[in-house]
């Protein structure tokens, strides 16, 4: 697998193409099982994320390992957190802004944030299990780029992470291309399809379904 320094395919060059393409077609063109806890939700309306992970895991009610992973951050990685799912505001304004100057693009956190309407006027694009008002503690390092597991999905450094409305999904850095042009497949076949529908043809004949119950 190639390094986050060093990895084999430029995310700027085709970020639209991905928002566009969404993480639903990405999905089900990996045929991996990458998907990130379905309790992650947008912290505001619009917000969408494509970066390389840097993994961090906290203890429960604790945020001193995020502000430590900002400064460890490379610019244009996101942070993808456990934070145990505990209902606390890991991150806020504060962080918000410390992230950016330092060139960190998002977050994707199991645990709570706030400043949400600060957030959003920062166009910072937050994931989270929830929006929580209670405070943290600063005394656990946690632990900084090693792998870690969300849902179906083990996250390592420099893996791509891609986030909308419809969920985050984290797909290995050396199988990106490869998804990229499935899922570019897909996306035509899919425009195809919505035009035969809209001329009259059946799903169930599309995509070849028996009537009986099976394909």
């Amino acid at each position: 697998m190639s390094s986050p320094q060093d990895s084999r395919y430029d995310l700027d060059a085709i970020r639209e193409e991905i928002f566009t393409l969404g993480t639903a077609t990405l999905y089900e063109a990996s045929g991996m099982d990458c998907l990130l806890s379905p309790a992650l939700r947008p912290a505001w309306p619009g917000a969408a994320l494509v970066a390389r992970a840097l993994p961090v895991t906290t203890a429960a009610g604790d945020n001193l390992a995020l502000h430590l992973a900002i400064e460890q951050a490379r610019p244009g990685e996101a942070l993808v957190v456990d934070a145990q799912q505990a209902d606390h505001g890991y991150w806020g304004e504060v962080l918000t802004a410390f992230a950016q100057a330092r060139g960190v693009v998002g977050l994707v956190i199991l645990g709570g944030v706030r400043d949400v309407r600060d957030i959003a006027a920062r166009r910072f694009p937050v994931f989270s299990t929830s929006i929580a008002l209670a405070g943290t503690s600063k005394d656990d390092a946690g632990e900084i780029g090693a792998p870690m597991r969300c849902g179906h999905a083990v996250i390592r450094r420099g893996d791509v992470i891609v986030a909308d409305h419809d969920g985050v999904i984290s797909i290995p850095d050396d199988a990106f291309a490869t998804v990229v042009s499935r899922s570019r497949e897909r996306a035509e076949q899919e425009t195809e399809y919505m035009r035969q529908l809209e001329d009259g043809a059946s799903s169930v004949t599309l995509y070849g379904f028996d009537r009986d119950g099976r394909r």
